[in-house]
């Protein structure tokens, strides 16, 4: 399957892109082609490593411009994406929780990657209507 990662970066060091690239590589070694929007990021230049607070003002300092980084990720999406995965505290991402109303409105489906205790596995699709975007349960 095509998928796109999605998760919390804003405010948590360094973007959170070591969880993303992390998780994209387990989805890679279960067969998927991965669209991480951590990855783009830095293929397109983005020094994450020089932001340890993963801070608005840090990505204003090395010129990172999120609305081309948001036009890029939701393009793929709706162009591309057979599901949306979604990283542990996506509900506290303005982000993510946008990815997952989008796959929604898509009608793709919505994932969740877990570790079952035999490793890795992809779990869905889940069902994530507007009370689920707003902080109930997935």
């Amino acid at each position: 399957m095509k998928l796109y990662l999605a998760g919390p970066m804003r405010t948590i060091p360094y973007f959170n892109f070591p969880a993303f690239l992390e998780a994209a590589t387990t989805l890679e070694g279960l067969g998927h082609e991965v669209f991480n929007p951590a990855q783009r990021d830095i293929d397109t230049g983005f020094l994450w490593k020089l932001c340890p607070d993963g801070s608005s003002s840090e990505l204003n300092a090395v010129g990172f411009d999120l609305r081309e980084a948001l036009g890029a990720d939701t393009k793929w999406i709706c162009q591309q994406a057979d599901g949306v995965v979604l990283l542990p505290e996506w509900r506290n991402s303005s982000g993510a929780t946008m990815e997952a109303a989008l796959a929604n409105a898509l009608g793709i489906g919505i994932y969740s990657l877990r570790d079952n205790g035999r490793g890795d596995k992809l779990t869905g699709p889940h069902t994530v209507g507007i009370s689920t975007i707003a902080g109930g349960s997935l």
